[in-house]
């Protein structure tokens, strides 16, 4: 399997039964303790595989919980593929602010908040899933465009902060909630506000 731009290039190639047991464990403590005191022992125990196999296959606790991060979140805020451009991107902000709002948000804030000691964490999150991330709402935009939805001219990083900034702002600040109402408000007014299209 191929190895991810966190982990190690050296040793076994790993099993795919004690990758999954590893990524579980790390998922499963996070969701009852914070990343700052979670510990590649604590995985260790937690999954039944020796420590020295985790730290053969990942670089850092860091890089493990990104890659369980990534695996889980990824899967539940899904770009819709059968939707007009304007549908989709409403559709997966709904979906990242309710999925935010739970144990996932509170895991994102805390690798961010780490990044903030630690840079190679804060360029891994980058790299893993904000990069990512942002060359598929690109994709929905250029979709967008073509199909006479959006305006030609738009900049696309500048869409991409104003729609999706303000999740990360509540996340973060935690001065009003992510909740339904502005799952469902935000895409409206952010569409709207950089007229990208007519409600």
């Amino acid at each position: 399997m191929p190895k991810t731009s966190d982990t190690k290039q050296i040793g076994r190639p790993r099993s795919e039964e004690s990758r999954a047991a590893i990524l579980n464990a790390t998922w499963t403590l996070l969701k009852t303790t914070t990343l700052r005191d979670l510990s590649i022992e604590a995985i260790a125990r937690e999954s039944g595989v020796g420590k020295t196999t985790i730290y053969r296959w990942w670089s850092s606790k860091v890089a493990v919980v990104m890659d369980a991060f990534v695996e889980n979140v990824l899967s539940v805020t899904p770009f819709p593929e059968d939707l007009s451009a304007t549908e989709a991107i409403k559709v997966q902000m709904a979906s990242l602010v309710q999925t935010f709002s739970g144990d996932y948000g509170r895991i994102v804030a805390q690798i961010i908040a780490e990044g903030q000691a630690d840079p190679d964490a804060l360029a891994s999150y980058r790299d893993r899933f904000i990069y990512p991330r942002r060359a598929a709402v690109k994709a929905i935009l250029q979709k967008g465009i073509e199909s006479g939805e959006f305006n030609p001219n738009l900049d696309p990083e500048l869409v991409i902060d104003i729609l999706y900034g303000p999740i990360y702002f509540r996340l973060l600040v935690g001065h009003l909630p992510l909740d339904r109402q502005f799952a469902e408000q935000l895409p409206l007014w952010a569409l709207k506000v950089i007229k990208l299209t007519e409600f």
